[in-house]
């Protein structure tokens, strides 16, 4: 007979099963993965042109490049300070001073981030208590509405229009006691719409009134067309303490895989949202803090070239799809175009499909921006080379 060692468990000739997890709700279970990144992918399996995602596919500038490379052989590949390497964060203050007319202390009010994705989830987990409702216009990027489900908030939409304006009345209607925080994107994605001055002081006036504060993502602060002019709500009188500023390199510089953004706030607020940072992700990538430096110190005819570039991409993309049925209008800022799909008789993932699977165009189906609604919207890019819109135009003049 087989002796079992001392100490050995003699194996059994039917083990027990392991136990099976029992199956539990999660914050997760209430909103789904991008879709913007799903359509992606499915560009990428059927060799698709990828008007989807927003991000170039044309370099970034050269000074960027040799910053990033003169960092990393100079050894700035440890840990940076938790919230930020002090001369990005002095460079961040330069520019926002003259650009967006805010006065920052970069030793207490900026806190750099690894993008704004980051700065946005780590504001909201910081100022939101559980319960707390967040004001999201919509259509909105489609990571707000998750970010609020993350952080506790109960999200109220208001809608945005398709018009010029904002529908004021629909928007006093939407603060209320429970208001912690109100959502701002300008120049908005998808639509491209940039708030005007007198609509940022009917927000700021609101948010006054409610005690409210305002986070507003201003990643494409740079890129406007017409005559239309940035306004950061945060510089608007009574709002200095009750605003976070988000920005990024992503847009502006195109390096949209850098992961450096940042936080603007007055000390109260900051020091919430550091502690979140700090625990959330410790700090964006060293190297690459150090090459954000030279970025922020390129000229000023470097804003202008790119937004010359953007409005020549954008009429290059509006002119196809025009052309190919789609019924949409040039955007104000930004660079990504929202047309309306009915007239094609789809929904608007399925049409989404079928441009990917037998056009060859990837674009994101418009429900991804509402929380009810948009299946007859379709967002495109134009953050392309513009020899990529042409082929992309060309593709779009055989949709049957």
């Amino acid at each position: 007979m087989k002796q079992t060692r001392p100490g050995t468990a003699k194996p059994s000739a039917h083990p027990t099963p392991s136990p099976v997890l029992t199956p539990r709700t999660s914050r997760a279970d209430s909103f789904t993965e991008s879709v913007i990144r799903e359509m992606t992918r499915l560009a990428l399996a059927h060799n698709a042109i990828n008007l989807a995602q927003g991000f170039p596919d044309f370099p970034c500038p050269q000074e960027l490049k040799d910053a990033a490379c003169a960092a990393l052989n100079a050894d700035f590949n440890q840990y940076a300070i938790t919230w930020g390497a002090q001369d990005l964060r002095a460079a961040i203050a330069h520019r926002v001073e003259a650009y967006n007319g805010m006065v920052l202390d970069p030793e207490g009010e900026i806190t750099v981030t690894c993008g704004s994705t980051e700065a946005m989830m780590a504001s909201m987990l910081a100022l939101i208590t559980p319960g707390d409702e967040v004001i999201v216009p919509e259509p909105f990027y489609e990571n707000y509405g998750p970010d609020a489900v993350i952080s506790g908030a109960v999200p109220r939409y208001v809608p945005l229009g398709d018009g010029e304006s904002i529908d004021e009345e629909a928007w006093k209607a939407a603060f209320t006691k429970k208001t912690r925080a109100i959502i701002i994107n300008s120049p908005n994605n998808p639509t491209g719409k940039v708030f005007t001055p007198d609509e940022l002081r009917f927000i700021a006036d609101l948010c006054i009134e409610h005690d409210v504060i305002a986070i507003t993502d201003e990643i494409y602060e740079h890129i406007l067309y017409d005559g239309h002019r940035h306004i950061s709500i945060g510089s608007l009188s009574g709002m200095e303490e009750r605003t976070v500023t988000i920005g990024s390199l992503s847009k502006t510089y195109s390096v949209t895989g850098w992961r450096v953004g940042y936080a603007l706030a007055g000390a109260g607020l900051t020091g919430r949202i550091r502690k979140i940072h700090d625990f959330l992700t410790v700090g964006a990538p060293a190297p690459l803090q150090q090459a954000a430096v030279a970025a922020l110190n390129l000229p000023e005819s470097y804003y202008r070239e790119l937004a010359r570039n953007y409005d020549r991409r954008r009429k290059i993309l509006y002119k196809g799809l025009i052309k190919a049925g789609f019924d949409c209008r040039l955007p104000q800022g930004a660079y990504y175009i929202f047309t309306d799909i009915s007239g094609f008789g789809m929904t608007d993932v399925a049409f989404a499909r079928h441009l990917i699977e037998t056009v060859g165009v990837a674009a994101v189906p418009g429900s991804s921006f509402y929380h009810k609604g948009g299946e007859t919207k379709l967002r495109f890019t134009f953050s392309k080379k513009d020899e990529t819109l042409h082929e992309a135009c060309r593709r779009l003049e055989q949709i049957g």
